[in-house]
């Protein structure tokens, strides 16, 4: 569904991506992980057509969608989702009216159609009583919550998830990330999750995708890329407190 080849961008005078190749499955969940500072998020944008490469292709459904027109783009991008790292809630929007904001942005229902959809969205994500309640009313795990709700509600092909449980503690991190597969299981949509999230991540993807140096270093299914042995794979996955499933660390 979205394949990129020899994706080359360079932001601030710096390179960033130096010939990125990568094919993400249709219909599954795959995480991109990788040390801080080495252009995930900057990949992740190349993929809704945020930011265009200085070169290479970026194919959904092979349409290069650096290479159209901005009308072409949006046509597109209505197949996706996009869910920022603070949810990108509108403070002065109640949950219910920022769940809702796609659907009336895009004229996707009538307001009576718009009320049901909304409404059963917030219930599928534990929210069915908090429609009413400002983004600063709510906690931080709420407020990812809600972002997933509105992600969801236009029915997207495509959800792209930057680093949805930043800020985290450990025990709401794995809520949203249980939140995230149940509702995959439900939609079916294909995910791309920026995870720093190690070794967490890698119970709930399918996939695993690793960039370094401007680059995808590996790429397998989720347990088979912890056994890969390259030592710069190794080195960055291995933690002191990884459960027996995450290959052990090795002596440096």
């Amino acid at each position: 569904m979205i394949t990129l080849t020899g994706i080359h961008k360079t932001l601030g005078g710096q390179p960033v991506l130096r010939g990125v190749d990568l094919e993400i499955p249709a219909g599954r969940l795959t995480a991109i992980i990788g040390p801080s500072g080495e252009g995930k998020s900057v990949l992740l944008k190349h993929m809704i057509g945020l930011l265009r490469p200085d070169r290479g292709h970026v194919f959904v459904d092979g349409v290069d969608i650096a290479r159209i027109s901005d009308k072409e783009l949006n046509a597109i991008r209505k197949r996706f989702a996009m869910l920022f790292q603070s949810a990108a809630l509108f403070d002065s929007m109640t949950v219910f009216e920022n769940v809702a904001f796609p659907l009336r942005e895009k004229q996707l229902a009538s307001e009576p159609e718009l009320s049901t959809m909304v409404q059963g969205m917030l219930d599928r994500v534990g929210l069915g009583n908090m429609g009413h309640k400002y983004p600063a009313e709510l906690s931080g795990g709420m407020k990812k919550r809600a972002g997933l709700a509105r992600a969801l509600v236009t029915g997207p092909e495509i959800i792209l998830f930057d680093e949805p449980t930043t800020g985290l503690d450990p025990l709401m991190t794995k809520s949203i990330h249980d939140l995230i597969v149940a509702m995959h299981r439900v939609f079916g949509f294909t995910g791309v999750i920026v995870s720093h999230e190690i070794p967490k991540i890698f119970s709930i993807v399918d996939w695993v995708a690793m960039l370094r140096d401007g680059k995808i270093l590996a790429m397998a299914p989720s347990q088979e890329f912890q056994r890969i042995p390259d030592p710069r794979v190794q080195e960055f996955i291995c933690i002191d407190d990884a459960p027996a499933a995450v290959a052990p660390c090795r002596e440096h």
